[in-house]
């Protein structure tokens, strides 16, 4: 069943992991994973956008037309999928300098897994208010973090120090990927592409 390693990485993450490594899924399986958790922000973000409004702070609620909240939740999924496998391919080619000879269904796991707790941050929008939402944004990458960390050494077959520091690469290149991504959102909206708000 698709999900069904979700609570386990919410309450025995270690054990969770374990069990991810015993019974590999199929590489089809991850990216079914990958394709309805990238759902949940998405949908979200396009509710809270035409409907709800967010709150920026002092000033007016901010709403976007339906057309437009569209638009950008649609790239918003098409962005967070691309996002996962570039960090999966990025985990495949990082293993071998670490001797880690994994596959890149292994790969596309611990990437697929690692994220899910920063996808889920989408449900925060339903109470669009930007310091609520950075908030509990900030609570979702600290335990992707933790899960990278701690499902490197039990997927990837080496021993904790060593995935420390595998770990400790995947997260730096993973931001230098966010920094890539964010800069194609921006040159996206620069060319016409942007938000068409409400008045």
């Amino acid at each position: 069943m698709i999900l069904n390693h979700l609570w386990g990485l919410y309450t025995h993450p270690k054990e969770e992991w374990h069990s991810i490594d015993r019974k590999h899924e199929s590489y089809f399986y991850s990216l079914s994973h990958i394709a309805i958790v990238s759902l949940i922000p998405s949908i979200v973000s396009y509710y809270a956008a035409a409907h709800l409004g967010w709150s920026i702070g002092v000033g007016d609620i901010i709403k976007l037309t339906k057309g437009s909240a569209m638009l950008m939740s649609i790239g918003m999924y098409f962005g967070l999928m691309t996002g996962v496998v570039a960090l999966a391919i990025l985990i495949h080619e990082l293993a071998k300098a670490f001797d880690a000879s994994p596959t890149y269904t292994q790969s596309l796991e611990l990437a697929a897994y690692t994220a899910t707790p920063l996808f889920m941050v989408g449900f925060a929008c339903f109470y669009p208010v930007l310091w609520f939402v950075m908030l509990v944004g900030l609570v979702g990458l600290t335990y992707s973090v933790y899960l990278l960390y701690s499902g490197t050494p039990i997927l990837m077959h080496i021993p904790e120090e060593k995935g420390f520091i595998y770990a400790s690469s995947v997260v730096t290149c993973g931001l230098v990927l966010l920094a890539i991504l964010m800069a194609a959102a921006v040159i996206l909206i620069s060319s016409g592409l942007g938000p068409v708000y409400t008045h």
